[in-house]
């Protein structure tokens, strides 16, 4: 009798351990896919530059444009809708996420330009005229033993000059 017990036990102990790894590996796949969608996001803000400046010779990225060009890439990558950030039924996360930082740096700052950030740990030499974003993410657990587990995923894009 002791032995079944103990059989019960242990399996009971190793659903658990396992239950726990699968939600921490779903958390570091949810992880990458987030800082894909950054990245991409804050490359096609850094791609949206003010034609008339370009015409007069100025690098200046267009904000109106920069910006909608970065919730586009994000809603598609993360399955979001784009106008309030909610995840769609297909998305990944279940909580919508927040842009934090959403900022430009072109004219007006000298190159290469030291980005830096207190507030979110961050820091990031520019070259050249680039964006910067970071956004928070949580994941929704699939195993609720586990405490929650958020990000502030961190992205950088610049032109190429040259």
């Amino acid at each position: 009798m002791y032995k079944l017990l103990l059989l019960t036990l242990m399996v009971t102990v190793w659903m658990t351990l396992h239950l726990q790894q699968t939600d921490e590996e779903a958390a570091m796949k949810l992880l990458y896919q987030g800082k894909r969608a950054v990245n991409r996001a804050a490359h096609a803000a850094a791609l949206q530059l003010d034609r008339q400046a370009l015409s007069e010779g100025i690098i200046r990225i267009d904000e109106a444009a920069a910006r909608a060009a970065a919730s586009s890439y994000l809603a598609a990558n993360l399955q979001l809708s784009a106008h309030d950030w909610k995840p769609l039924p297909n998305s990944p996360l279940r909580d919508p996420i927040k842009i934090l930082v959403f900022q430009i740096i072109d004219e007006g700052v000298s190159f290469p330009y030291v980005y830096r950030n207190d507030d979110y740990d961050y820091e990031a030499t520019l070259r050249s005229p680039g964006v910067i974003l970071i956004i928070r993410m949580e994941h929704p657990r699939i195993f609720t033993a586990t405490p929650p587990i958020g990000w502030e995923i961190k992205g950088v894009a610049e032109q190429v000059v040259g």
